[in-house]
């Protein structure tokens, strides 16, 4: 596969290595991103494996809960001028609690929303608004006490990110502490039995090739990686991290000092995930030209 200045760019503004580290990288791996990646990890090469994970879509994620219901909802629009616009607010805000009774995005799209469904009100307020918007997600968490927690507010329950947390016993005060917890540190999983095995199982490879790079004998490096892996679980997993509001506790020891067992959480934040196309100055100015 033939390697590219702009793969060679990608690479390196995603681990910040240096242009030849990269470019050998995209080589040794046939051009495969994630693979060079952890190329440049097992070489001590990455300063962070971002795995150009850049997030430029705008919006709002909207959360709601009723009981021992809760819900999120994601609804995309170009720009975060239209996510401050009052009526694109009101419209995402009468999503999220239609959500409530929908099982998912397509039963979402389907249901009523002051006499129309919700697809076809997105489809008027594209019209009507003059930008392209779309409801791209939902998740929903039910427990015997559900939280929520929205972070950078653009109204009420609505904003850049939307937490949800269950919960069994405690008070709201603890539910509302760990879900400002998730928002900024992002936990894969609630625990390790909930964490996708393929993703540890990558890791461990990583890190055993991390470790042999050292040229330890076989049995340093298994005792290495014992190490390296139950830190890797610690960081990883919610009830295992060190509890922002209190780093001396992990978020299990300190819901249980509240009398809470966290049951469940949800994360949703705006674009996570989407990639935007980029394009310098020089070239939209060019492009602008051709008209």
């Amino acid at each position: 596969m033939a390697i590219t200045a702009a793969m060679v760019k990608e690479l390196r503004e995603s681990t910040g290595a240096g242009m030849m580290d990269a470019k050998k990288a995209l080589v040794e791996n046939n051009g495969d991103m994630e693979a060079a990646v952890d190329w440049l990890r097992t070489k001590g090469l990455a300063k962070a494996a971002k795995k150009s994970g850049r997030t430029a879509a705008e919006g709002l994620v909207a959360v709601v809960v009723e009981g021992g219901k809760g819900v999120a909802v994601e609804v995309n629009s170009e720009t975060d001028f239209v996510a401050k616009n009052a009526e694109f607010q009101q419209m995402v805000a009468g999503i999220a609690k239609a959500a409530l009774n929908a099982d998912d995005v397509d039963a979402l799209k389907a249901a009523d929303l002051g006499g129309k469904t919700v697809e076809a009100t997105l489809t008027d307020k594209i019209a009507t608004i003059g930008e392209n918007m779309s409801l791209r997600r939902m998740a929903k968490l039910e427990g015997e006490t559900v939280v929520s927690y929205v972070h950078n507010a653009a109204a009420e329950g609505m904003g850049k990110i939307g937490v949800l947390v269950a919960m069994n016993g405690g008070d709201e005060a603890i539910g509302k502490q760990v879900a400002m917890h998730i928002a900024a540190v992002n936990p894969a999983a609630l625990s390790e039995a909930d964490l996708d095995a393929a993703v540890v199982e990558k890791e461990k490879q990583v890190q055993m090739d991390i470790a042999r790079e050292s040229g330890k004998p076989e049995q340093v490096i298994e005792k290495m990686i014992e190490g390296r892996m139950k830190k890797f679980v610690a960081e990883s997993t919610l009830l295992n991290q060190q509890f922002v509001v209190n780093p001396d506790l992990t978020v299990e020891a300190a819901a249980k000092e509240a009398g809470a067992t966290i049951s469940g959480f949800v994360r949703v934040e705006v674009g996570e995930g989407i990639e935007v196309e980029k394009e310098d100055f020089a070239a939209e100015v060019a492009k602008a030209a051709q008209g």
